[in-house]
């Protein structure tokens, strides 16, 4: 292995682990925060994690598929895992782009139902929009877990 590539695969691994460890530690941060914080401390709080991970997470997926796509230059359209692959982590890229709008739409509803507490429908589209995001990031996690899947086949071949 070149050393080029040995760095390469560094990057890959680090910037990797940062989005899974990511993935999960905000399904974590996620359940305990509903149960300790009230409403507008929630909104607050998850407002305040989004901006600061989205830089974070973004970075590192982009680095991860950046770093991917250099290690199997060579073996572009040649291979259709690869192919599989490279799909994939522009389907994740989408999945997250959608995650962040959803989770822009959460703020705003939740601004407007602490403003309108009284409001039955409000509260009924934060169940709704609380469902979607856990969906999105159950998503995320799938075709996340396929990537590596994927990864490490390629890897082993």
């Amino acid at each position: 292995m070149h050393a080029t590539s040995a760095l390469l695969v560094v990057i890959e691994l680090i910037a990797a682990s940062i989005w899974v460890g990511g993935l999960v530690c905000i399904a974590v941060v996620t359940k305990v925060a509903r149960d300790v914080l009230d409403g507008p401390s929630q909104m607050v709080f998850f407002r305040s994690m989004g901006r600061r991970y989205s830089v974070v997470g973004t970075t590192s997926l982009l680095v991860a598929i950046a770093a991917g796509l250099a290690l199997s230059w060579s073996s572009l359209s040649s291979s259709r895992t690869i192919d599989a692959t490279v799909a994939l982590a522009g389907v994740l890229v989408v999945a997250t782009i959608l995650g962040m709008r959803q989770a822009r739409a959460m703020t705003s509803l939740r601004r407007i139902l602490i403003a309108n507490q009284s409001d039955g429908s409000m509260a009924n589209s934060l169940r709704r929009g609380r469902r979607l995001a856990n969906a999105l990031r159950g998503l995320l996690a799938l075709i996340t877990l396929a990537i590596v899947i994927l990864g490490a086949w390629i890897v082993t071949r």
